[in-house]
């Protein structure tokens, strides 16, 4: 159970922090240039951070430890972009050089803080075992090719 919880919170580290920096670099520099509208980046990150509240619920409800689910920190990534992109207006290839840059190197440092103030996983595995399924959702072993020999 450590290592499940101990893998799962570095590695949703790593994967969340590439695709999330990415998800929200290109999605509100796309958005931004085509509407030409500041602050986008962080109303977005607004969004992202509500939707993420609302899964780390969802899995709270589920049974698993409060801490199971990290809520990133978008917002103050999502402020640089915004500072980027209003400074840049004039130089859209600066705006995405740049601001893409300040997001992926901020958003996993935001990200590293976050994740300093979680409870120890050897403390969160032996107070919550890992989940096991109930008795009517234990998959079943397929039988094919069970007789074929006799």
């Amino acid at each position: 159970d450590y290592i499940f919880y101990t893998d799962w919170m570095w590695t949703s580290f790593v994967v969340f922090s590439v695709s999330q920096s990415t998800m929200l670099a290109v999605g509100a520099i796309y958005y931004m240039l085509f509407t030409g509208v500041p602050g986008t980046a962080t109303y977005y990150a607004t969004i992202m951070t509500i939707y993420t509240w609302v899964a780390k619920g969802a899995w709270f409800a589920l049974g698993y430890p409060y801490d199971f689910v990290v809520v990133p920190v978008w917002i103050p990534s999502a402020m640089l972009l915004d500072l980027t992109y209003w400074a840049t207006r004039r130089n859209k290839h600066a705006a995405i050089i740049i601001g893409g840059t300040l997001v992926g190197l901020s958003f996993p440092l935001f990200n590293m803080v976050n994740l300093l103030l979680v409870r120890d996983p050897l403390e969160v595995a032996f107070k919550y075992p890992r989940p096991t399924l109930p008795a009517y959702m234990t998959p079943i072993e397929p039988q094919v090719g069970k007789f074929y020999n006799s």
